[in-house]
């Protein structure tokens, strides 16, 4: 992330940082995939599909912001795309200033 913030810098839209960080995290030998398609259940039935930004390792959920400043909605889509995904950690990431922003985010079952 900081590679790619140090290097774009500030002011892109969050597409252009997504390809960056997947390009750096492949090239750092990650396996790291844009948009994957997630399915949601309910019930037991599948409701819908979903798409988080960055999917690294099949594990870690980065869901990507260009923001003036995380805010608790963003905390808030991160946690739903953990249950969702079944997974626990995330790294919500803001790149909408010259020092990036970010946070981990943790889902406790």
């Amino acid at each position: 992330m900081f590679e790619v913030s140090n290097t774009l810098g500030a002011g892109f839209l969050e597409k252009v940082y997504e390809r960056a960080v997947v390009l750096e995290l492949n090239e750092r030998g990650m396996r790291a995939v844009a948009q994957p398609v997630l399915s949601i259940h309910y019930k037991g039935q599948l409701i819908g599909n979903y798409s988080p930004d960055i999917f690294v390792e099949d594990e870690i959920l980065i869901e990507l912001k260009c923001a003036d400043a995380l805010a608790k909605e963003h905390f808030a889509q991160c946690i739903n795309y953990l249950r969702a995904a079944d997974r626990k950690i995330a790294l919500l990431v803001n790149f909408q200033r010259p020092k990036l922003e970010w946070r981990r985010v943790i889902l406790n079952l």
